[in-house]
């Protein structure tokens, strides 16, 4: 659920508790998931003035890079002991699967300042349905650890506070920066991050361009 769907709004935000989270990772180390890289500017500094806009509300030390999450892995893993555990032949099958599709150059438009109960985000569309059509290819060949629906977005940060529904339905409207910006999406990353580490950088571990 997001603020912006009427009837269906959280009732609050939720704070994220700065904590390792020992029970998900159980002792695994990289946690690995499918991104679209977000390198413009002009996007970067909309993600800054949206982080700046909503202020003490979120965590600070936010590391991660700018990033449209794609695909969630799971636990990169020899084999599997653990239902979120993905195995190295998952993501070769993958790779293949993509390349196969031949799915070209797209793009997505990034807009507004929109916001899940754990996490504000820019809004992100996709008229051409580059991303359902890489995400069945991916989904093809291993399940995604997902707890909701996808929904394409530009994570901001998370938040440090439970801030009311009424109050940040107000600061969402209040970011006047609707117009969509281009996005063209030429490649693939199979990215990692440290699953102890809350706030840490992605890894690039392999790039998949898109044929041109």
């Amino acid at each position: 659920m997001h603020f912006s769907a009427a009837g269906h709004a959280p009732s609050q935000t939720l704070a994220c508790e700065l904590r390792e989270y020992p029970e998900w990772h159980r002792g695994r180390t990289r946690y690995a998931v499918w991104t679209l890289p977000v390198e413009c500017p002009q996007m970067l500094a909309r993600v800054q003035r949206a982080q700046q806009h909503l202020g003490d509300w979120l965590h600070q030390g936010y590391r991660r890079q700018a990033h449209i999450t794609l695909f969630v892995c799971g636990f990169p893993a020899e084999q599997v002991r653990f239902e979120d555990d993905f195995p190295l032949e998952r993501l070769a099958a993958q790779q293949q699967a993509v390349r196969e599709l031949g799915v070209a150059p797209f793009e997505l438009h990034i807009g507004g300042l929109d916001s899940f109960a754990s996490a504000p985000f820019l809004t992100v569309s996709d008229p051409a349905g580059g991303l359902d059509a890489l995400r069945t290819a991916l989904a093809a060949h291993s399940p995604e650890i997902r707890q909701s629906d996808y929904h394409a977005h530009l994570t901001v940060g998370l938040y440090a506070r439970s801030v009311p529904r009424d109050c940040v339905h107000r600061q969402l409207v209040a970011f006047a920066e609707g117009d969509p910006l281009p996005l063209t999406v030429r490649e693939l990353h199979y990215s990692s991050y440290a699953a102890a580490e809350l706030f840490g950088p992605l890894c690039t571990e392999r790039r998949l361009a898109l044929p041109r």
